[in-house]
């Protein structure tokens, strides 16, 4: 320790801490409280619901072990895995078509598998009833396939499986594309055949993948909401419970406990995944050879049609919300008109809750972007405050293994109580807007990491070095190579915003309410065909907003990303 000497008494010199540094820990400091007051508080709130009152825990093992609670935990957990079951298999053979085959295409054909990502999952449902519902028009044909009716688990096994397919494809395009030539070009020359190649390299090297999606599938199915509540009928599951307790019947500490109950699939799934996140080894090594797939006509026939299977089916449920939307009086007229866009923007009042909308996922994308940046930014790229960057970690993965419904009420324990501060935020859009950002941030975080890990930490050496500001290495190095991501992060929390359903179906009012709330209260009212209007009002606004953001991002590519292009 440098030591000044005056006389017989040594005193250590104290370095001066640049006012940068103590910026950059009043942040991680920030960003910590933000995600204590939007994601611990509220849980907390909700564990100390559950085991409140006189009864306390009796209270709790009572409600436990009834019958009707046990029954909507049966069925929420047999339908999540019988989803899984259907949609992992399926989707992993589409994106074994998308990534190891020479079918023409691909890019159209994945960009069409999105399509359910642009609007609420209550478009699934809607379509669900408008094909083989009491006036469908194929209700003949399910009916022939052994089925009563499509209200109850047969309808939300299939809507859930239209749902969840493209957030499954995503995972398992990402774990098949990432595969070492030389393994296959070994098993080539040892003449192994396609169905062991299959089984000792390509199952081998995407099992972490396949593990993640089916956790993420079970996950998205035993939380959601918005489909059980439409196609449900008297099929209860946990998520449907929650509602009709809390609002329902006022039931709060017994709807604290179904949170709670719902909450623990969710953590579990959640732990499994990072556990086998951390047993996961890189398949990719510095001598690695990308995997380029060979033509082969049977082969890319075979895929080409499979995948014109799934995206005919997919496009048919897509396809018969939009035509809904449009017919006159179902099923007596078909005739197109704009008379459901009509009722449900004029009549019932959904142009406000569009704007309403509009409003939320804006300041999302813009607060949601910018905390997860500061965040991610503080992590990786400064020091201080050693004994606090653990539980930013800590807390920034939590939000995935929450489901919104459970954050949703955790917000009336803790917004509503008399006795806090901040009760003036509830039933107001900004509580509204912490709440989808928490409930969205756990994706965002890891995106922004990624993107700052790809950055040498050299840059800050060497500026230290030469004593340039942390702030315009920031400015000139930094935030141009995040711009990309930045982007991603701020059009997945728009996208979120404008459907998300059961994050903030506790937490509005009737001047907050939103497009995706109004059409449950549309569907609830009888009037399916302004909600399935709605629903594809919404899903435009997502696909206009996307391509906005995709034309806006070449232009960051043109401006800040020349250096990735190859030197000529």
């Amino acid at each position: 320790m440098n030591t000044l000497v005056l006389g017989r008494h040594a005193r250590p010199l104290r370095q001066r801490v640049h006012w940068s540094d103590r910026l950059s820990q009043l942040g991680l400091i920030g960003v910590v409280l933000v995600l204590a007051v939007g994601l611990l508080a509220p849980l907390l709130a909700i564990l100390a619901q559950s085991l409140g009152g006189a009864s306390g825990l009796s209270a709790f093992s009572s409600y436990l072990a009834s019958p009707a609670l046990l029954g909507s935990l049966w069925n929420s957990l047999w339908v999540s895995l019988l989803v899984t079951a259907i949609v992992v298999p399926l989707a992993f053979a589409f994106a074994y078509a998308l990534t190891r085959s020479c079918m023409p295409c691909k890019p159209l054909f994945r960009a069409v598998m999105l399509l359910p990502l642009l609007a609420p999952s209550l478009l699934s449902a809607i379509s669900v009833i408008y094909w083989f519902g009491n006036q469908g028009i194929a209700k003949e044909f399910w009916q022939a396939l052994g089925f009563d009716g499509i209200y109850g688990a047969a309808g939300i096994v299939l809507a859930q499986c239209f749902a969840s397919f493209p957030h499954v494809l995503m995972i398992l395009v990402t774990a098949l594309s990432l595969a070492d030539a030389r393994l296959y070009e070994a098993a080539d020359a040892m003449g192994t055949s396609a169905v062991r190649k299959f089984f000792t390299v390509t199952l081998p090297g995407a099992k972490y993948g396949l593990i993640s999606a089916a956790l993420v599938c079970f996950t998205l199915v035993i939380t959601d909401f918005g489909i059980p509540k439409v196609v449900g009928g008297n099929f209860n599951v946990l998520a449907t419970d929650v509602f009709k307790l809390v609002i329902g019947q006022q039931d709060f500490q017994r709807g604290a406990v179904v949170a709670l109950l719902l909450l623990a699939p969710a953590l579990l799934t959640y732990g499994v995944d990072n556990l086998v996140q951390r047993k996961q080894s890189a398949t990719l090594t510095a001598r690695a050879v990308p995997l380029v797939p060979r033509p082969a006509r049977g082969f890319d026939l075979a895929m080409t049609l499979l995948c014109l299977a799934v995206i005919g089916l997919v496009l048919a449920m897509f396809g018969m919300a939009v035509f809904a939307s449009f017919a006159t009086f179902w099923p007596y007229n078909l005739a197109p008109s704009l008379n459901h866009y009509v009722a449900g923007l004029v009549d019932a009042g959904v142009a406000t809750s569009l704007w309403n909308s509009l409003q939320l996922a804006s300041a999302t994308a813009v607060v949601g972007t910018l905390v997860v940046f500061v965040g991610a930014y503080l992590l990786e790229k400064t020091r201080g405050l050693p004994a606090l960057r653990p539980v930013l970690r800590l807390l920034a993965m939590l939000p995935m293994a929450v489901p919104g419904l459970v954050l949703g009420l955790g917000y009336i324990f803790f917004f509503n109580a008399p006795a806090n501060p901040l009760n003036a935020l509830y039933q107001t859009l900004p509580l509204m807007v912490l709440c989808t950002v928490v409930h969205f941030y756990t994706t965002g975080h890891i995106t922004m990491v990624t993107a700052l890990k790809a950055i040498d930490g050299e840059f800050e050496s060497v500026s230290a070095s030469l004593k340039v500001p942390l702030y315009k290495t920031f400015w000139r190095v930094t935030l141009p190579i995040c711009l990309p991501a930045i982007l991603d992060v701020s059009r997945y929390f728009f996208i979120n915003a404008m459907t998300t359903i059961s994050a903030v179906v506790f937490l509005y009012s009737p001047d907050t309410r939103l497009a995706s709330l109004a059409i449950l209260n549309l569907d609830e009212a009888g009037d399916t065909g302004a909600a399935a209007a709605m629903a594809v009002l919404i899903a435009a606004v997502s696909a206009a907003v996307t391509l906005l953001y995709m034309g806006l991002g070449r232009l960051v590519d043109k401006r800040t990303q020349a250096w990735k292009a190859p030197a000529r």
